[in-house]
């Protein structure tokens, strides 16, 4: 299919008139277009244009194409979005935006969805610390964006009002429009989104000129970003306020057409200044050094924090969500550790700091505290439908309709080995449990048997390859279904896994348990000693036969991907780090197996 045609566009001012007979115009010329966003103030600045206004609004006069805004203020937006807000239509969890009149949406609050195979997220409103109900965005709205950034998948679009402080930083001063770098128009917590979301395209308004910057890298992730800021409707200046584009879908994009970058890329300009800039030291490394092959991403030494500074009755969603915040005690949110707890055991973040959540029946998490265990205990007893949800719900479970059944390669009897989603090399496999459990070391020894077997034929099959196999699994209170995860690496480089590893831990402000085995059966038996089902665990089991395990305690800093990003640092692949920046297509995924499938079919256990 063709992508999409966007139409972008600056500050309104309720001309309406003026933007639908240019829109009008572009999309006979260069069209049809599927949608038109925009961004800044939508209404007008005055009540003489209401006339003009209230034309569209009350459906005298047509809207020609979907047209969606964010600036929810002006003259007029009271009135206008109460009455929308009060519409049986508009009612529930609307992250698409709620219709206005036909043709027009209004992106509420923050929030992200899909439209034409683009994900596009939005912050509606500009900051104010007066709370007030439409025009300006709140702490929760800016916490729902990071949660965004949490998730997996690329943001395509990103819409904001202002722009982002620092955008001009190492930019080429040549293209910068006078007026650009002043303050007015710009938000710094615009800027801390944007370093977190990383989206293909962030386009915003108000400061009344339009200006396109150079693509620019983002810190751990392989893709680029483009900024956009554009001008007014009908601007004295006669500068560009509406902009096309037509971006294939990142989620429809194969893993080098996500990566390409122009020959104008720059660094990103928020780490402008910065004591240690990522980017520049990635390129000083070499790819040959001992030394540089212990690179790892993370200098951190020091436990979580338990509390910010905080006192006030709001969670903090950074550490409810990760365990840490980067605002430290300048946080004015809890970092309530209880709530942490309840997080890790599924409790939905808003249900917690509101005691309500607008997702409704829509909402994957609980909507009730949870008691220490009782998830576990339900599984004891046995019960039926609470097994049946979570093999429905699993995208790991054979039985889900959710389970990516193309990247299968071979099924045991209790063990499955599919190739990994966003594998961080071709041959990048996990073993699966068949049955839902949440961890390989409290199942019963005939399933230890079995995976026994996977991994001697796994560790031949690589060998006959040249190559050495590096297995480790995060035994997580969060973790679902379990997988333990096969990396490959060449057999130079095998030497070198333990003391990266090592490095990392060191880094992290912990130290790794040591124990050497001769074969993976003892080896896993003294893991399974070591394994407290009450806290989370992470193991690493080296070519050599060397177990390195850490039992991870309360509040303590661990990173879920800890285990790849070690050895993507090994490897030199620190831009396949994250396994959502590794987007491949079905097909290309279905070749990597068919590949896989023919190699190991001599050794498969299960031929």
């Amino acid at each position: 299919m063709a992508p999409p045609k966007i139409l972008l566009c600056g500050d309104v001012l309720g001309h309406l008139k003026q933007l639908f007979k240019r829109v009008a115009s572009v999309n006979k010329s260069a069209g049809p277009f599927d949608a038109l966003f925009c961004v800044g103030q939508f209404f007008p600045d005055s009540a003489d244009q209401l006339d003009e206004f209230n034309d569209y609004i009350e459906g005298r006069a047509q809207i020609p194409l979907p047209t969606y805004f964010i600036g929810d203020y002006g003259v007029a937006a009271t009135k206008v979005l109460l009455a929308a807000t009060k519409d049986s239509g508009n009612q529930g969890f609307k992250l698409d935006g709620l219709k206005i009149c036909n043709n027009l949406y209004w992106l509420k609050g923050s929030g992200k969805f899909k439209l034409h195979g683009l994900s596009v997220a939005y912050l509606s409103g500009l900051q104010c610390s007066d709370s007030q109900q439409f025009g300006t965005y709140s702490q929760d709205d800016v916490d729902v964006l990071r949660a965004v950034a949490e998730e997996p998948g690329i943001i395509d679009l990103f819409l904001t009002n202002k722009w982002p402080s620092g955008i001009t930083n190492r930019a080429a001063a040549s293209d910068v429009p006078p007026g650009a770098s002043e303050p007015f128009g710009s938000d710094s917590t615009v800027a801390e989104l944007v370093v977190e979301i990383k989206p293909r395209y962030h386009i915003a308004g108000t400061k009344g000129v339009y200006y396109a910057r150079e693509p620019y890298s983002n810190v751990d992730a392989v893709h680029v970003t483009r900024f956009l800021g554009l001008a007014s409707v009908g601007n004295k200046d006669k500068q560009k306020f509406i902009h096309a584009i037509s971006p294939t879908p990142a989620s429809t994009m194969s893993s080098v057409e996500i990566s390409t970058k122009s020959p104008t890329t720059t660094l990103s300009p928020y780490t402008y200044g910065e004591k240690t800039d990522h980017a520049t030291e990635a390129g000083k490394r070499s790819s040959d050094s001992i030394s540089d092959s212990q690179y790892w991403r993370y200098d951190v030494n020091q436990k979580r924090q338990k509390h910010g500074a905080g006192d006030g009755n709001r969670l903090c969603f950074k550490f409810v969500s990760s365990g840490s915040c980067p605002r430290g005690e300048n946080c004015n949110f809890q970092h309530d550790v209880d709530a942490r707890e309840q997080s890790l055991r599924g409790v939905c973040f808003d249900f917690m700091n509101k005691g309500k959540c607008e997702r409704g029946p829509d909402c994957k998490f609980k909507h009730s505290l949870q008691a220490e265990g009782e998830s576990n205990s339900h599984q004891r007893r046995g019960s039926g439908n609470a097994n049946s949800n979570r093999s429905t719900e699993c995208w790991f479970c054979l039985s889900s309709p959710k389970v990516e059944s193309h990247l299968i390669i071979s099924i045991g009897e209790h063990y499955y080995c599919a190739l990994a989603k966003g594998p961080l090399v071709e041959d990048h496999v996990l073993l699966i449990p068949i049955g839902h459990s949440p961890n390989t070391l409290s199942l019963p020894s005939e399933c230890e048997i079995e995976l026994g077997k996977f991994q001697d034929t796994l560790k031949q099959y690589y060998k006959k390859q040249g190559k050495d196999v590096v297995f480790f699994e995060w035994a997580s209170k969060r973790t679902t279904h379990a997988n333990l995860q096969a990396v490959p690496v060449p057999s130079a480089k095998s030497a070198a896994v333990q003391n990266i590893f090592n490095l990392a831990a060191e880094k992290l402000g912990f130290k790794f348990e040591t124990t050497k085995s001769g074969n993976n059966s003892d080896g896993r038996k003294m893991l399974r000693t070591q394994f407290d089902k009450n806290l989370s665990f992470f193991y690493v089991q080296l070519p050599d036969g060397t177990i390195l395990s850490h039992s991870i305690e309360e509040n303590e800093r661990f990173l879920p991907q800890f285990g790849r990003e070690v050895i993507a640092g090994l490897l030199n692949k620190a831009d396949r780090a994250d396994w959502r920046n590794c987007t491949d297509s079905k097909e290309e995924e279905a070749k990597m197996v068919g590949d896989f499938k023919s190699g190991f079919e001599e050794f498969d256990p299960n031929k």
